[in-house]
Protein backbone atom coordinates (compact mmCIF):
# COMPACT_ATOMS: atom_id res chain seq x y z
CA UNK A 1 0.00 0.00 0.00
CA UNK A 2 2.43 2.17 0.69
CA UNK A 3 4.00 1.73 -2.80
CA UNK A 4 0.77 2.97 -4.28
CA UNK A 5 0.65 6.06 -1.90
CA UNK A 6 4.08 7.15 -3.30
CA UNK A 7 3.54 6.08 -6.89
CA UNK A 8 0.38 8.76 -6.42
CA UNK A 9 2.46 11.76 -4.63
CA UNK A 10 4.37 12.74 -8.11
CA UNK A 11 1.77 14.34 -10.35
CA UNK A 12 4.18 13.13 -13.75
CA UNK A 13 2.78 9.77 -12.45
CA UNK A 14 -1.01 11.65 -11.65
CA UNK A 15 -0.71 12.82 -15.10
CA UNK A 16 0.40 9.78 -16.57
CA UNK A 17 -2.68 7.78 -15.19
CA UNK A 18 -4.81 10.37 -16.89
CA UNK A 19 -3.51 9.45 -20.31
CA UNK A 20 -3.95 5.86 -19.77
CA UNK A 21 -7.58 6.75 -18.83
CA UNK A 22 -8.33 7.52 -22.01
CA UNK A 23 -6.61 5.20 -23.90
CA UNK A 24 -3.99 2.25 -23.84
CA UNK A 25 -0.44 3.68 -24.96
CA UNK A 26 3.43 2.84 -25.38
CA UNK A 27 5.94 4.62 -24.22
CA UNK A 28 7.21 6.65 -26.20
CA UNK A 29 3.23 8.01 -26.82
CA UNK A 30 3.04 8.86 -23.38
CA UNK A 31 6.80 10.42 -23.42
CA UNK A 32 5.69 13.02 -26.26
CA UNK A 33 3.13 14.43 -23.57
CA UNK A 34 5.94 15.47 -21.37
CA UNK A 35 8.89 17.88 -21.43
CA UNK A 36 11.03 15.13 -19.50
CA UNK A 37 13.58 12.51 -20.83
CA UNK A 38 12.16 9.33 -22.39
CA UNK A 39 14.39 6.89 -19.52
CA UNK A 40 12.39 9.04 -16.75
CA UNK A 41 9.07 8.41 -18.18
CA UNK A 42 10.21 4.31 -18.11
CA UNK A 43 11.25 5.02 -14.46
CA UNK A 44 7.66 6.39 -13.74
CA UNK A 45 5.82 3.59 -15.04
CA UNK A 46 8.33 1.05 -13.56
CA UNK A 47 7.11 2.93 -10.08
CA UNK A 48 3.10 2.91 -11.32
CA UNK A 49 3.31 -0.76 -12.15
CA UNK A 50 5.42 -1.78 -9.03
CA UNK A 51 2.40 -0.09 -7.52
CA UNK A 52 -0.56 -2.50 -9.29
CA UNK A 53 -1.22 1.04 -10.60
CA UNK A 54 -0.82 0.16 -14.32
CA UNK A 55 0.36 -3.35 -16.28
CA UNK A 56 2.16 -4.07 -19.59
CA UNK A 57 2.22 -6.66 -22.25
CA UNK A 58 3.67 -7.00 -25.32
CA UNK A 59 2.55 -6.23 -29.00
CA UNK A 60 5.15 -7.52 -31.69
CA UNK A 61 8.17 -5.46 -30.29
CA UNK A 62 6.50 -2.81 -28.39
CA UNK A 63 5.12 -2.70 -24.47
CA UNK A 64 1.61 -1.27 -24.30
CA UNK A 65 0.70 0.19 -20.86
CA UNK A 66 -3.10 -0.16 -19.74
CA UNK A 67 -4.41 1.88 -16.53
CA UNK A 68 -5.29 -0.96 -13.93
CA UNK A 69 -8.60 -0.25 -12.96
CA UNK A 70 -9.40 -3.08 -9.96
CA UNK A 71 -6.25 -1.03 -8.06
CA UNK A 72 -8.00 2.27 -8.64
CA UNK A 73 -11.32 1.06 -7.65
CA UNK A 74 -9.83 -0.63 -4.41
CA UNK A 75 -8.08 3.33 -3.51
CA UNK A 76 -11.49 4.54 -4.40
CA UNK A 77 -13.48 2.44 -1.68
CA UNK A 78 -10.96 3.35 0.78
CA UNK A 79 -10.63 6.56 0.29
CA UNK A 80 -14.67 6.28 0.33
CA UNK A 81 -14.59 4.40 3.77
CA UNK A 82 -12.49 7.66 5.06
CA UNK A 83 -15.01 9.77 3.99
CA UNK A 84 -17.99 8.28 5.88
Amino acid sequence: MDKLWSALSDSTRRNILLLLHEKDMNAGEIADNFKISKPSISHHLSILREAHLVYSHKEGQTIIYSLNKTTLRDVSRFITLLMK
